[in-house]
């Protein structure tokens, strides 16, 4: 992570994508999951180490906004961007971008909710530390 920015790799792949080989709008929701969970890995948290805890700890995603500004193709390397914008009491949010190299392709605001066994818990006071960096 640099200057609060998490970098992930992510190259697209036949599966990924539509009859025409361009990804799939609902494609570019798994790689910003993917970018989220790998920024939270490489900050030390261990997010099945938290659904395993008792009480259980898991996000969900509790609001998504997303502007699609180019098209990503078969075979393309991406990069997701991923940082902290604010943490709430029971939430977090992220913004991200996915470019190719380094030209932006989707800008994404992402609210995540700290859920247990079905209801939103505050974040235990270690994690939101962490994550206000």
């Amino acid at each position: 992570m640099s200057g609060g920015v998490h970098r992930f790799p992510v190259r697209v792949y036949y599966e990924d994508t539509d009859f025409s080989g361009v990804v799939y709008h609902a494609g570019y929701l798994r790689f910003l999951e993917r970018g989220r969970t790998e920024m939270l890995r490489d900050l030390g948290v261990d997010q099945a180490s938290l659904f395993g805890a008792e009480p259980p700890l898991g996000f969900a995603v509790a609001r998504l906004e997303i502007d699609f500004r180019r098209p990503a193709r078969m075979d393309d390397l991406l990069e997701v961007e991923t940082r902290v914008a604010d943490v709430g009491g029971a939430s977090l949010t992220m913004a991200q971008r996915i470019t190719r190299g380094g030209d932006p392709l989707v800008d994404a605001t992402v609210r995540v909710a700290a859920v247990s066994r079905g209801r939103a818990v505050r974040l235990p006071g270690d994690l939101a530390r962490l994550l206000r960096g």
